[in-house]
């Protein structure tokens, strides 16, 4: 063995490689620490940061539910609503926030940080205990710590759902590596219980099962155990583990399954009394496909090169291209088959298709959102490009007999200039004017962002600038009714009451009043309509709108 290679094994291979424990356990101590270190400077700046205009106020700010702490009442609210979607425990977090904080941001904003902390800790630990490689684990849990796609999980206090999901589903990975080491029914149990609190926390998290099967793969090896000596890992080569065959681990991994089915079905059922699932635009499934599919390349280019991240990016069936679906599907193909081809480095097989699996609930082939995209739907997703990564590059390193150095300088600088970025990226959300400001520049037709920026504008005066803004939002998407709300009252606030009377009763054509995102839309327009003919002394047309807006169907 050369000294190259003796240093490199010695820098990241199992625990017999540290030599005494006491240095192993200094040396993840203090990795630990840098990963809390490097974390917190680069997220410190979001407790000066205020609510965001977009979802804080129905998550928090004028959510009545929850507005005012933590009771029974509130308890109850998160288990029986279905708006937007079913996660009761992220709704009883910030009615604890409320309860605690009031509506401080700087309080909000540092739990979402706190999370996101914990998540990177336990990332780590998890890496480490499960493969006995250190330094790997902590280029991945560094990655995810820094990475600018992360910047919108954890600057966003809405947001709040994505990073318990992903905590309780680290905490039963960790609970399972436990229970695999010494199967026993009460171990299940708690396995099963944490993954039930991250399904209550989001949904998204519903791939967990599939994961375990991965995880078993590699790096536990509970099955098709390696030859001594392969690359691996070394879990079921010490013996730690003991292997199952393939039908007795997927037989042990029904009651998960029964779970997630059950929060499938709970998830439908509330996207349906919402309106989540009668879009605007119907798409057909053939489109919906076909966005999923291109999704995949734009994520791994988001991934290797972070460059205009922004928080929506718009869904536009006109934008998808025969080509680009049919060169998606070739990468997707062509990987897979190349990591299935590779198997003997399980981690490649494992990464990717944690990385295509996870993907899967978000990548609205069954909901339409706004977004054809979202940085948030990479959290989870992005641990298996980033396993890929670090292990395939340490593999090579050590294949070469490469020294540590040649390892840790462009680490390091891929780390900084992760965090330089990203800390571009969290300055983005110091305002809203700031944030959708910067969606118009990098991306193209976002009615979305048009809209919000043209608010952001209005609530600093700037009228006619706002006015530009509704208007190119009308002329990109002129189904939504919300857009002309905004317009009437902009002509209502100039005194041009015919103008404003003209947009509002375009917002009551377009809006349905079955759907409940449309509820509050048509009553704002039905009291400004009031509003104005009280002032023209039309008292009648006055009252039939006050009427009207007495008999809109509530929604809760």
């Amino acid at each position: 063995m050369t000294s190259s290679e003796s240093q490199f094994k010695g820098a990241d291979q199992s625990l017999t490689h540290w030599g005494p424990l006491q240095s192993f356990r200094t040396r993840n101590v203090l990795l630990s620490l840098l990963l809390v270190l490097a974390t917190g400077a680069l997220y410190c700046p979001v407790r000066n940061q205020p609510f965001s205009g977009y979802d804080d106020p129905a998550y928090i700010t004028s959510n009545i539910h929850l507005k005012y702490g933590l009771d029974w009442d509130a308890v109850k609210w998160a288990f029986t609503t279905s708006l937007p979607e079913w996660h009761p425990l992220t709704w009883l977090s910030h009615a604890l926030d409320c309860q605690l904080f009031h509506t401080n941001p700087a309080r909000h904003h540092e739990i979402n940080l706190l999370l996101h902390v914990l998540n990177v800790l336990l990332l780590f630990r998890i890496l480490q205990r499960a493969t006995g490689f250190m330094g790997r684990s902590f280029m991945v849990a560094a990655l995810f710590a820094l990475h600018p796609i992360n910047v919108e999980s954890v600057a966003w206090i809405a947001e709040r759902k994505n990073l318990l999901s992903m905590l309780f589903l680290l905490l039963a990975l960790g609970a399972y590596g436990w229970y695999a080491r010494k199967p026993r029914a009460d171990r299940y149990v708690v396995v099963a219980l944490l993954y039930a609190l991250g399904l209550l926390a989001k949904p998204q998290i519903i791939t967990f099962p599939c994961l375990l099967l991965l995880w078993d793969y590699w790096p536990l090896q509970r099955m098709f155990a390696s030859s001594p000596g392969s690359s691996s890992g070394i879990a079921a080569e010490a013996g730690v583990v003991p292997t199952k065959t393939f039908s007795w681990l997927l037989w042990e991994k029904l009651p998960l399954l029964a779970l997630s089915a059950g929060d499938a079905a709970i998830t439908v059922h509330a996207h349906r009394v919402s309106g989540a699932l009668k879009p605007l635009v119907s798409y057909p499934l053939a489109t919906r496909l076909q966005n999923a599919v291109i999704s995949y390349p734009r994520y791994i280019g988001k991934a290797l090169w972070p460059s205009r991240l922004t928080i929506l990016y718009p869904y536009s069936a006109s934008s998808i291209r025969g080509w680009q679906v049919l060169a998606s599907l070739i990468l997707l193909v062509v990987v897979s088959a190349l990591v299935i081809t590779w198997r003997h480095r399980r981690y490649l097989l494992v990464g990717w298709f944690w990385f295509v699996g996870t993907l899967v609930p978000m990548s609205g082939v069954i909901f339409i959102t706004d977004s054809a995209m979202a940085n948030r739907y990479a959290y989870l997703p992005f641990l298996g490009l980033f396993i890929m990564i670090c292990w395939g590059v340490s593999e090579m390193a050590r294949e070469r007999h490469l020294s540590l150095a040649w390892l840790a300088v462009p680490s390091v600088a891929v780390l900084l200039a992760l965090a330089v970025v990203a800390h571009r990226q969290i300055t983005y959300w110091n305002s809203d004017l700031d944030l959708w400001a910067h969606a118009v520049a990098v991306t193209r037709n976002n009615w979305v962002a048009e809209d919000n920026l043209g608010v952001a504008l209005s609530e600093r005066g700037r009228l006619d600038d706002a006015l530009t803004h509704y208007r190119a939002a009308a002329a990109i998407f002129p189904l939504h009714p919300i857009t002309y709300l905004y317009i009437g009252s902009y002509y209502q606030e100039l005194g041009n009451t015919q103008a404003a009377l003209e947009q509002y009763q375009k917002v009551l054509t377009l809006s349905d009043n079955a759907v409940a995102q449309y509820a509050s839309l048509r009553l704002m327009a039905l009291a400004n309509m009031a509003s104005i003919y009280r002032f023209l002394g039309d008292y009648t047309r006055a009252e039939e709108c006050i009427e009207s807006a007495k008999h809109l169907p509530t929604h809760d």
